[in-house]
């Protein structure tokens, strides 16, 4: 999976006045959970990272392993959840957890369809429902996509997770949601009814 690297300080005031000023002075409040625990519940550290070294995590379709370096203290992350300004989009908190090579996680991998349907050399149209599946691994075997071969998929036909196997790492998102399928289109119907007719017509030589 590919990796990306941020860098950022701990934050030393907090309160809700301290993140406004931070988001004016073009920082972002952060929080990393980490892998220790207190009371149950994994020990948490603030930190801000600057808006434009955020937004090469942020702004891409790609999805990463993060290599964050807090005060100088390096530390393997991910991106656990994301809260946004409703009227201008930009970042105002970010949450990341913190990854070990012996721990699996859960994320959510982009959905890639390979091939050339025959539905869709039939007249069909390619639907694709989910664009990211969740996975769960290991962080070093998560794939930087989930691959997903459509050549054989035909009209009116799906793709189901029930349906997707890979040998380092395991769906858990719902078996029974559809990833893609063939929908007939007017073209599909129609080179349909014309096949049909010329069988129809057909005569048998005696």
């Amino acid at each position: 999976m590919k990796e990306i690297s941020l860098k950022g300080q701990v934050r030393t005031e907090l309160g809700k006045k301290a993140s406004r000023d931070l988001r004016r002075n073009g920082l972002v409040p952060c929080v990393i959970y980490g892998v220790e625990q207190s009371e149950g519940k994994p020990v948490a550290l603030s930190f801000v990272v600057s808006q434009t070294e955020l937004a090469k995590l942020l702004y891409t379709p790609h999805v990463y392993i993060v290599n964050l370096t807090i005060d100088g203290k390096e530390v393997k992350a991910i991106l656990k959840d994301l809260q946004t300004d409703f009227v201008t989009d930009t970042p105002i908190h970010v949450d990341f957890y913190q990854i070990t090579e012996d721990k699996p996680i859960v994320m959510s991998i982009p959905v890639k369809l390979l091939g050339h349907a025959e539905g869709v050399k039939a007249g069909g149209k390619l639907n694709q429902m989910m664009r990211k599946l969740k996975a769960k691994a290991l962080y070093t075997k998560l794939p930087d996509t989930i691959d997903i071969d459509v050549t054989n998929l035909g009209l009116g036909k799906s793709v189901k997770v029930s349906e997707l196997q890979y040998d380092n790492f395991d769906i858990v998102t719902p078996k029974e949601v559809v990833v893609c399928n063939i929908r007939a289109t007017r073209a599909s119907a129609n080179a349909s009814a014309a096949e049909e007719g010329g069988e129809g017509n057909g005569e048998t030589a005696e």
